[in-house]
């Protein structure tokens, strides 16, 4: 498995690329792949470092092991950047200095490239009576608000965006508004958010009883448990959000359960971590590991998936010594514990090659038996590796009862007896998106395939774009050994096809075989009735997840479109859009738009049309007492409308427009520079259409009616080609990736 040309090259240079300042750096991926094994070679004693060094680098140079994008990024580059992925940052205190402490601490985090949990349960409810300035508390939903802007800013200065998972427990007096917090499309954008669901709510829910909502010890009232159930469920089924996290349950299996109490996760989910905690991840590319695949004889072997364990293993522990932490509470927690995330990628199409489909029990069987070797192999690994350098420093024999280690095999049971571990923790499947990609487009984590074809945008450094086609790894070993044999239908499944339940038993079925958790995104159709949807929860419950997201297409998050026509017949065609003919009586807005070159006012009018999918754009006019405007906007107008009217995908006008530049000069509107009048045209219509909030001088509408909830559009490049996978926002267009 090699690096390819095209999209993965595209993100290599973008992302993972070290280019020095005086011109030095990676000429290739080989050159990153060295660059890191050296890096985390120097960790080991200086004697076996060399060959450590060569073991790491074939593994991270044919994609065998992915370490995560931090790691590839940062590694023996000398940069004042942390090598860990996420945090969860401390317990917030209940007071206004000790709260802007923590969103401070959050701030360096982030600048460092991490990504943050917190839990708010522990700030006063809203309206609670604060006696040192007699007034009343605003809550936890208000703070939360600072940190949203925080992470604006703070993720507008650097490469990678913010990253934030914000957890508040079932029993807090105002679980209620956090629940609904999502429905309005313009708050806490860059935040996931979680319910942290407690064993003792989910018996209240089961017996159809009463639930308190408690702060310090006082039951500020209660409420059906069914009701508050319902609540939640009807959020995430309409807005895809808050997820759930079934805390008693993360406790309750924690290795590390003797010194440590868990309440948040980190953006993603796959990590549940004690205040300060890190997430060190890294995968290993089942799909690259798989034997003559689409034969009877495809497998992964046992000795080469153990080997590649133990190697991987080695250098996530070693991450921890060489990293830079942006706290000291978190170089201590990180060293003091040695937490590790080994997971996986590529299982969706490692189970394609062994002609498993995704779901089956044939599917399940081999997850079952690839993470019980993983599983094994990580654990004996840290015992040799506690006997040749240390235990962690909080390691505890007790560890040996906890419920991931009693099922072990008896000679693994053996060497941690003798030796102990070297890490607390030790395995979680993140998701894997851009390494993915990276990769040569391998299924994502332990995700289903999304679609196997669908045309992604790259943006260009001059403005421009280009488009590149992107194919599933699987399709392309399809059609490397099949040529134009058609792909079997009932083997080449995607997200678009599967059921719930598909998702549901993967997920369970790894659960058990995972020492924290998995980022993983159950697929919904938009026709999944509410109780078969809810269902989903308790079911994942029963089945011992220890966290629970769903995504249902809806009017909020909108639907997924931008998949083209897929190889597979099975795989829903993009769809276009047949619009009716115009009534005689439309809908819409004028827009008064001011603009400085321009002695008269322009009016732009957009009128819009009802569809089975929504309100959207029919056409648009473009007056003004200025004639000099007059061709090029009766020209502009008819185009746009000719385009509007066509359907389908129409979020690319509004980002031409803007990508136009006025050879005599732009101008400076609110503190943001606009390159043109059609430029200034193009924010109109990116308003209209929910696509940004206003930032251009407009002025009310004339006529007044109400526009479309917000679409899944990408607030990077403006396509409608935004999905969650995850638990993270990834556009298929252009590439921008936020798990917040």
């Amino acid at each position: 498995m090699g690096f390819e040309v095209g999209l993965a090259e595209e993100i290599w240079r973008s992302k993972y690329r070290f280019a020095a300042a005086d011109g030095e750096g990676d000429e290739d991926y080989a050159d990153t792949a060295r660059r890191v094994a050296a890096a985390v070679a120097r960790a080991e004693p200086a004697d076996v470092r060399d060959a450590w060094q060569e073991r790491f680098f074939d593994a991270i140079c044919d994609f065998k092991f992915i370490p995560a994008g931090r790691i590839i990024a940062g590694a023996g580059t000398g940069r004042t950047v942390t090598l860990f992925n996420c945090f969860v940052m401390g317990t917030i205190p209940d007071s206004l200095s000790g709260i802007f402490d923590h969103l401070r601490e959050a701030a360096i985090t982030m600048q460092q490239g991490g990504g943050v949990g917190m839990d708010f349960s522990t700030i006063r409810p809203s309206g609670s009576f604060v006696k040192g300035v007699g007034a009343q508390a605003s809550g936890p939903l208000s703070f939360m608000d600072c940190w949203d802007a925080m992470c604006r800013t703070v993720h507008s200065a650097g490469q990678r965006r913010g990253a934030m998972m914000g957890c508040l427990r079932i029993d807090h007096p105002d679980i209620e508004d956090f629940i609904d917090s999502k429905r309005d499309a313009t708050r806490f954008r860059n935040f996931n958010i979680s319910v942290l669901v407690t064993d003792a709510f989910m018996e209240a829910l089961r017996a159809g009883g009463e639930w308190p909502l408690v702060f310090e010890g006082e039951v500020h009232r209660t409420v059906p448990a069914k009701d508050l159930w319902d609540r939640l469920m009807r959020s995430t089924y309409d807005c895809a959000e808050p997820g759930v996290i079934f805390v008693d349950r993360v406790n309750a299996a924690n290795n590390l359960a003797h010194c440590e109490t868990i309440s948040a996760s980190n953006p993603c989910g796959e990590q549940m971590l004690p205040p300060y905690g890190a997430c060190l991840l890294g995968s290993i590319n089942l799909a690259a590991l798989v034997e003559r695949p689409f034969t009877d004889e495809a497998r992964i072997y046992e000795w080469d998936l153990g080997e590649l364990t133990r190697t991987a293993v080695r250098m996530l522990d070693n991450v921890i010594d060489i990293s830079r932490y942006p706290l000291p509470q978190q170089d201590a927690e990180a060293k003091q514990k040695r937490r590790i995330g080994l997971g996986i990628t590529g299982l969706a199409d490692a189970l394609l090659f062994c002609g498993a489909s995704y779901g089956s029990d044939d599917a399940l069987a081999l997850t079952r038996n690839w993470l019980r070797v993983i599983k094994r192999e990580a654990y004996r690994a840290s015992a040799l590796l506690a006997a040749e350098k240390g235990t962690f420093p909080l390691y505890d024999a007790v560890m040996l009862d906890r419920p991931n280690l009693v099922d072990l095999e008896q000679d693994v049971r053996d060497l941690i007896a003798l030796h102990g571990l070297r890490n607390g923790c030790l395995t979680s499947i993140a998701p894997t998106g851009t390494t993915s990609l990276l990769a040569g487009n391998v299924s994502s984590g332990i995700e289903p395939v999304f679609a196997f074809s669908y045309k992604r945008r790259i943006l260009q450094p001059d403005g421009s774009a280009r488009f590149e086609s992107v194919v599933d790894y699987g399709l392309q070993v399809w059609q490397a050994a099949r040529g134009e044999a058609p792909p079997p239908v009932e083997l080449f499944v995607s997200a678009q096809t599967l059921r719930p339940s598909h998702h549901l038993r993967m997920q369970a079925e790894a659960q058990a075989l995972v020492d924290s958790s998995i980022s993983k995104t159950v697929n919904c159709p938009e026709d999944i009735t509410f109780d078969e949807f809810t269902s989903i929860y308790v079911d994942g419950y029963a089945l011992g997840c220890k966290g629970l997201t769903t995504y249902r297409p809806n009017a909020i998050t909108g639907s997924v479109l931008q998949v083209e026509t897929d190889p597979i017949p099975a795989s829903p065609p993009q769809q276009e859009l047949a619009l009716a003919a115009r009534s005689d009586d439309l809908e819409g807005h004028t827009y008064k738009l001011k603009w400085p070159d321009s002695a008269h006012a322009v009016y732009v009018t957009i009128n819009d049309v009802d569809t089975p999918q929504g309100r959207r754009p029919f056409e648009i006019f473009i007056n003004s007492k200025n004639m000099e405007h007059y061709a090029w906007t009766v020209g502009v107008t008819r185009m746009i409308s000719a385009v509007f009217r066509r359907g389908g995908d129409v979020s690319f006008v509004p980002e031409e427009l803007k990508a136009v530049f006025d050879p005599r000069g732009g101008a400076w509107v609110q503190g943001k520079y606009v390159p043109s009048l059609l430029a200034a045209i193009g924010g109109v219509i990116e308003r209209h259409m929910g696509l940004v909030q206003p930032s251009l001088p407009l002025d009310e509408p004339v006529k007044a009616v109400p526009t479309r909830s917000p679409g899944a559009f990408c607030s990077q490049c403006g396509a409608a080609a935004v999905i969650k996978v995850e638990g993270c926002t990834n556009c298929l267009e252009c590439g921008y990736s936020k798990c917040g």
